[in-house]
């Protein structure tokens, strides 16, 4: 896993098919924040992907307010060869270079495709938290190793 992804347990290490990540990037536009997914690997799996919810309410063109998460290899393009980790690179991915081709959140995509300044300046206000940002209440995820 990347150095900044870290893996929890919440049910136990015995419930191996249900746990977290918590992603905390250490570069661009959601620096300082801690971003939870809740993973729940299926019986089926390899042959499904694993179900993932961002738990954390951010501000972002590929994850909604409810935390679904727009992956491609969660959906049409997951494989059997793929695996947990190639999803956790997938994910880190999304907080390094958000993508507004392929939204969940139309408007922070229209607003990082046509003002990446405001774009960042609400990102910002998502993670510092008590704030609405269109039309949303984020309550904050800042993680206080960049502050």
């Amino acid at each position: 896993m990347p150095e900044e992804c870290k893996s929890s347990f919440p049910n136990g290490k015995e419930d191996l098919m249900d746990f977290e990540i918590t992603i905390t990037p250490y570069r661009g536009y959601y620096m300082g924040g801690g971003f939870v997914f809740s993973f729940k690997v299926p019986t089926v799996y390899p042959h499904e992907p694993p179900k993932v919810k961002c738990k954390t309410k951010i501000y972002h063109p590929n994850i909604d307010l409810e935390g679904n998460t727009c992956l491609n290899i969660l959906r049409e393009d997951w494989k059997p060869v793929l695996n947990i980790n190639t999803v956790i690179y997938g994910l880190y991915h999304l907080f390094t270079e958000p993508n507004h081709e392929d939204p969940l959140n139309q408007e922070a995509a229209d607003l990082l495709r046509d003002n990446p300044k405001l774009f960042g300046l609400n990102v910002r206000k998502s993670i510092e938290g008590n704030i609405w940002v269109g039309g949303a209440h984020f309550p904050g995820c800042k993680t206080g190793d960049f502050y």
